[in-house]
């Protein structure tokens, strides 16, 4: 592989493990230190406290980029944060600046830390496939085993987001679905250094509670509430926000707000849990239970010949 020339590191972990506090930290001591965003929701405008999105102040103080990209009613997917990412990272470099990813979307992660080949969009294909799910689901799960079984095999009968985009890239490609995977379950030569923030798991299940709460005092209630009764809505996507979901399960359909919370809180540890499963099948990740050991690794990938991107 090849030096790009460009300088970039990666600070990676599941939610909750200070990921961002550390981040900033970073890049307000270093200066030509740019934060890419690398979360599939901190992308919608007006979705902030529940997403951990950098407050004005923090923006003030650092460039950050991927953030409210689009509005909460607008669908977005890896494809679309892979194009922008590109762009934004190209745009840091040509300024001379050095780029630090940071997240805890693993899929998104690896689209751009390893460059994957992304399906692309075949939106009459799915406007057809997601007018069939309603009322067809069963039979779009039979007819992807039929042309892609190995792409079946890897989700649920039932996940009717999965399926349907299995089969728009299908159908819309000419190629199984499972053809462009082959990335994620590979991985090859280090492109972009990846640090790893690894707190204890009783620790940072405290830590997730925790915040959560200060964010129902900080109005996530009132923003959640504030999005869902705007004119346009929310999309589909961003309604899967952890948090975000749960309460408007009290907003829409009167469930206790207790119990909402309290399911909020239990979907954040599960979140993290998949997110640390994801993170530790990558055998490239660098590890660091402590903050102050992560922030010394990355000082020292942003300053050596480890911080070169290579391609």
């Amino acid at each position: 592989m090849m030096n790009h020339g460009g300088m970039a590191v990666a600070l990676v972990g599941p939610t909750a493990s200070g990921k961002s506090a550390l981040s900033h930290e970073l890049a307000l001591e270093m200066g030509d230190v740019e934060i890419l965003c690398v979360d599939a929701m901190t992308v919608y405008k007006g979705m902030d406290i529940g997403t951990a999105k950098p407050t004005k102040q923090e923006q003030k103080e650092v460039p950050y980029h991927l953030i409210d990209l689009i509005e909460p009613n607008d669908e977005f997917n890896v494809a679309q944060f892979q194009s922008e990412a590109r762009d934004a990272s190209d745009m840091v470099r040509n300024l001379g600046g050095a780029v630090l990813y940071v997240g805890g979307t693993g899929l998104y992660g690896r689209a751009v830390l390893d460059n994957l080949d992304i399906p692309g969009q075949f939106p009459s294909v799915r406007a057809e496939l997601d007018e069939r799910a309603k009322s067809e689901l069963d039979a779009l799960y039979k007819q992807l085993q039929e042309l892609d079984p190995l792409a079946a095999s890897r989700m649920e009968s039932n996940n009717e987001r999965r399926i349907t985009r299995a089969l728009e890239v299908t159908l819309g490609s000419g190629k199984p679905f499972s053809s462009f995977g082959s990335g994620l379950r590979e991985y090859g030569p280090v492109r972009v250094v990846q640090v790893g923030l690894s707190p204890d798991i009783e620790l940072l299940s405290t830590r997730i509670e925790v915040r959560f709460r200060s964010w129902m005092e900080q109005g996530l209630l009132e923003e959640v509430r504030s999005l869902a009764s705007s004119p346009a809505g929310m999309s589909r996507t961003a309604r899967q926000a952890v948090g975000y979901r749960e309460l408007l399960r009290h907003i829409e359909d009167g469930q206790p707000l207790e119990e909402c919370v309290v399911d909020a809180i239990t979907q954040s540890r599960r979140l993290a849990r998949r997110q640390r499963s994801w993170f530790n099948r990558d055998p490239r990740i660098e590890w660091f239970a402590e903050p102050r050991d992560a922030a010394k690794r990355l000082r020292e990938v942003l300053t050596t010949s480890d911080g070169f991107v290579r391609d």
